[in-house]
């Protein structure tokens, strides 16, 4: 069974999501890779204010390929996660509440998840052009001269995901492991 959700997501929704949830996301979600994380850093370090407002919302690590004729956007499949672990404390600091992505995440993305209160869901990787179809709109918010590694402003309907990591600390990469290792031993 599924929770659904909508974005912006709110303290008292983040307190609900327990990992292994299985969540359908409807709403407004930012796309953002390593190259908009780097300057979306950037700027917060040289005392700018961010291209987009990120607080209390999602950022789905995806680069999207082209739309062809008829599709409002192209395969949209998740990208590992850890290669955004540098940056993402401090967007969390400053408001972001959940990230879509796939993979392992550091020991301090997940405290700073537990200090401020986020989750992490995880997308089902290689089901890029299934997950494209939850895209009703998408359109290039800011830093459009990255291509696809551009932030783009998704509207999402029932986009399916999984909490990974909720903002207690569980993680399912670490329990699962746990319980497959136990019974394969």
């Amino acid at each position: 069974m599924y929770k659904k959700i909508n974005t912006p997501l709110t303290d008292e929704v983040i307190k609900e999501l327990k990992a292994g949830d299985k969540v359908l996301i409807t709403g407004k979600i930012y796309t953002a890779r390593d190259a908009a994380h780097k300057r979306m850093i950037e700027s917060l370090n040289n005392g700018k204010e961010l291209p987009v407002n990120i607080k209390d919302q999602v950022i789905y690590y995806v680069g999207p390929c082209p739309a062809k004729p008829g599709q409002v956007v192209g395969s949209c499949g998740p990208t590992t996660s850890g290669r955004m672990d540098a940056y993402t404390p401090k967007l969390l600091e400053i408001g972001l509440k959940g990230m879509i992505g796939k993979g392992y995440r550091s020991e301090n993305v997940v405290e700073a998840m537990m200090k401020y209160h986020a989750v992490y869901f995880t997308a089902i990787g290689g089901a890029g052009a299934l997950l494209s179809e939850r895209v009703t709109d998408s359109n290039v918010v800011a830093y459009e001269d990255l291509g696809p590694e551009a932030i783009h402003l998704f509207t999402v309907v029932d986009f399916p995901v999984i909490v990974t990591i909720d903002m207690y600390g569980n993680n399912l990469y670490e329990t699962e492991r746990d319980k497959y290792k136990k019974r394969n031993c």
